[in-house]
């Protein structure tokens, strides 16, 4: 006669049910193991979405710098053109690059040679100052 012991797995089915079972139960993901994986994933994604929202405003940063300094430039180089000794005084002039409007405030110091002036350019937009720049113009 063979007997079969409960190691087996013969003890009349109930062995192959139960390992059934307990293969039925590792198959899938808990609830709580879904929902960390899903946690997870929405702080990643928020974080890229705040670095994708900080490069997008210092790209915006940077082109109104250029463009700022842009007319800050030709504002000095205009001076520079005049082949004269700027003013004291100030002055603001108008300036459209790229579709968008500045305004460059000049502002024309003596220094103590008085063959040269100190000059100061900002450029503002829409109230906001964008760039301050400041040189030295001199006797030509």
């Amino acid at each position: 006669m063979i007997t079969h012991t409960p190691q087996d797995g013969f003890n009349g089915g109930r062995g192959l049910r139960a390992a059934r079972k307990r293969r039925r139960r590792v198959r899938g993901f808990t609830l709580i193991e879904v929902m960390v994986a899903l946690a997870i994933t929405a702080i990643a994604l928020v974080a890229g979405l705040k670095a994708t929202a900080a490069l997008t405003e210092n790209a915006g940063r940077q082109d109104a710098l250029v463009l700022a300094q842009l007319c800050a430039d030709n504002q000095l180089i205009a001076l520079r053109l005049a082949r004269q000794l700027p003013g004291v005084g100030d002055s603001t002039n108008a300036c459209e690059q790229a579709g968008r409007t500045f305004q460059v405030a000049l502002r024309v110091r003596p220094t103590p040679n008085p063959n040269f002036r100190r000059v100061e350019a900002t450029v503002i937009e829409q109230g906001l100052t964008v760039l301050h720049v400041s040189t030295i113009a001199g006797r030509n």
